[in-house]
């Protein structure tokens, strides 16, 4: 608790106090206004009611104490939440005990102070008046604080689920985003068409790397289909999928590209957003120049609590600037799913994207 907190918390303090007292005084007139008491205040020195009102005081500031402090104990271990029936008559009871011991106190006070003196039977009926006022009063300060700490857990729960909503409809309009993203290696002609025509050309030139060409490319298929719709997948699994895609990226572009994953068997374990690998290839491969004196070169390794995809830089000069749907897309699934963001960084002869690493 910060320092404010606790000054907050005794300027309450300092208020209900008071209202403790004008409480049991209030409910004591009720019951009896024409009681002895009230003539005594009247009549009375003002030394001695001075006094009494300070005991008083004490007495509201220690059946204020005990009212919270009994409830904020039982919260450990009897939360209203598990066995509310329970933590009801356990935090009546020591409620009215405690405060009863508060009284015997404060009689042992009276009795240091006034000495041993014999009360009348109005002035007995009055002291037994105010035991039991002072009870019943712990125990409505003890209701209240009750009912503010469920008013507080209702405010706190919808505040909770409005955030849980928001964030479920952003996870929903990010993953929407993936899903159509990713599904162009389906819709994309060109890539149908590529594809297509590359194992055309197998079936006739090399049937053996024409059927292990249609295997990688039904893996691919089946892998989106699978987990497009998850928010996480296993990195072992992701590699995997990234392989068949390696694959067939290879069988069309030769040895004009080269992707080396060196990857510990210790990080194959964690996780990461679906087609993730996949997309940031496919965007390395898109944008940049491939050929056989100048390949394409894409590392991907772990490094620091991060997987990280590096490509060495040498641009397509394209009419249509790239729209960096992709890499928003990436950012915002890494920011929502883990509160972490990717670094993405560029300099003059590299390109690369640290994926934070995740757990499942």
């Amino acid at each position: 608790m910060s320092l404010l907190d606790k000054r907050y918390n005794l300027s309450l303090k300092l208020v209900f106090i008071p209202v403790v007292l004008v409480l049991i005084y209030s409910f004591t007139y009720m019951i009896d206004p024409y009681s002895d008491i009230w003539s005594e205040f009247e009549n009375g020195e003002v030394k001695c009611i001075l006094l009494e009102v300070f005991i008083d005081l004490l007495l509201s500031w220690a059946i204020l104490e005990i009212s919270v402090g009994i409830s904020h104990a039982l919260e450990r271990r009897f939360q209203w939440t598990r066995s509310p029936v329970l933590r009801f008559i356990l935090q009546t009871v020591l409620t009215i005990v405690t405060v009863g011991c508060v009284l015997y106190l404060q009689h042992l006070v009276f009795y240091f102070i006034y000495g041993d003196v014999e009360l009348t039977e109005s002035q007995n009926m009055n002291v037994w008046r105010f035991v039991w006022v002072s009870i019943f009063v712990s125990v409505i300060v003890s209701a209240v604080h009750t009912g503010y700490f469920f008013l507080q857990r209702w405010q706190l729960s919808m505040s909770e689920a409005t955030a849980l909503k928001l964030k479920t409809a952003e996870l929903k309009e990010i993953a929407m985003q993936a899903e159509l993203q990713s599904l162009k290696l389906q819709l994309d002609p060109h890539f149908m068409f590529n594809n297509f025509s590359t194992l055309s050309e197998l079936i006739n030139e090399d049937p053996a790397v024409a059927s292990e060409f249609l295997n990688n490319l039904s893996r691919v298929y089946r892998y989106m289909i699978q987990n497009l719709k998850k928010d996480l997948v296993q990195l072992k699994v992701e590699i995997e999928f990234l392989k068949s895609y390696i694959y067939l990226m290879k069988i069309r572009h030769d040895d004009n590209m080269q992707v080396i994953i060196q990857l510990d068997e210790n990080v194959m374990d964690s996780a990461i957003p679906p087609v993730t690998l996949q997309m940031l290839t496919e965007n390395a491969i898109k944008h940049n120049i491939a050929t056989g004196n100048s390949p394409l070169v894409i590392h991907i390794i772990c490094k620091e609590g991060y997987i990280t995809i590096t490509n060495n830089l040498q641009r397509i000069a394209h009419t249509i600037p790239s729209t960096g749907m992709g890499l928003r897309n990436i950012t915002d699934r890494y920011r929502i799913l883990s509160g972490r963001e990717p670094v993405i960084a560029e300099t003059d002869t590299t390109f690369y994207v640290a994926l934070p690493v995740l757990n499942l």
